[in-house]
């Protein structure tokens, strides 16, 4: 008898493994890779990149957001030195380089994390017809709610900004990835780079450095849980991871 609840134990567990990577798989074509195809859309169709000034682009995301941030960029591309957009890179209020391009309020509280400004990404991708993923619904298209491994809904959103020179989790414009579970981070990972390794290749996590004592591996695991006085249950929500993919442009 014992024999026999074990394995039907085991053959629950393995469905919802194989059910939990099937949804991992979903994510990477149905919202990661088409939201990539989006961005890409809009550079061929434009000829710059989301947010960019048609005047004069940059081909910095967003760089037309703010005026004053405009003419440093423009000033640093004609001293070809972009390394003096960014003072303390760990304090964001001496940045020169363009806020983030999201959809609503998407920052995180890292040090010297970016904040968003009130920009639409939605208009900018809407402006020339460009199909965005269905998303969660109407009107919140860079948004994806899936299940973490304690079956507790997670929420993953898309936004877009331009890392400085010297920014570990990849230089030029990225595609943010936020509420990635540690299962979810290592498997896109693996897909986009061919291996797991948090701080080389195309995707890495944000606000790493290279040789600190986190090592190459993802800084989470899936018990690490978001505690409830103190305490991580089994149920609790598991705790999430930021990203940084790198686009072509």
């Amino acid at each position: 008898m014992l024999v026999i609840i074990g394995l039907i134990v085991s053959g629950v567990s393995f469905g919802m493994n194989m059910q939990r990577s099937s949804e991992h798989q979903r994510i990477k074509q149905k919202f990661v890779d088409q939201w990539v195809r989006t961005y890409n859309e809009y550079y061929q169709r434009t000829g710059m990149v989301p947010g960019d000034s048609f005047s004069t682009p940059t081909f910095i995301v967003n760089a037309n957001a703010d005026a004053a941030v405009l003419v440093a960029i423009l000033a640093a591309a004609n001293a070809g030195n972009y390394s003096v957009l960014d003072g303390d890179p760990f304090d964001p209020s001496d940045d020169l380089y363009p806020a983030r391009l999201c959809e609503g309020s998407a920052n995180d509280s890292y040090p010297g994390a970016r904040e968003s400004d009130n920009t639409s990404m939605h208009d900018f991708f809407d402006s020339i017809g460009a199909k965005m993923p269905p998303g969660r619904a109407e009107g919140q298209e860079d948004r994806y709610i899936y299940l973490d491994s304690n079956g507790n809904p997670q929420e993953l959103q898309v936004c877009f900004q331009w890392n400085p020179p010297g920014t570990y989790s990849g230089v030029g414009n990225v595609m943010i990835l936020r509420g990635l579970t540690p299962d979810l981070a290592r498997l896109l990972d693996s897909m986009v780079d061919g291996q797991v390794d948090a701080i080389s290749g195309l995707f890495r996590e944000q606000g790493r450095t290279v040789g600190d004592a986190l090592g190459r591996d993802w800084t989470k695991v899936n018990t690490d849980s978001v505690s409830v006085d103190g305490i991580n249950e089994d149920e609790s929500l598991v705790k999430s991871i930021t990203a940084h993919y790198r686009m072509n442009q």
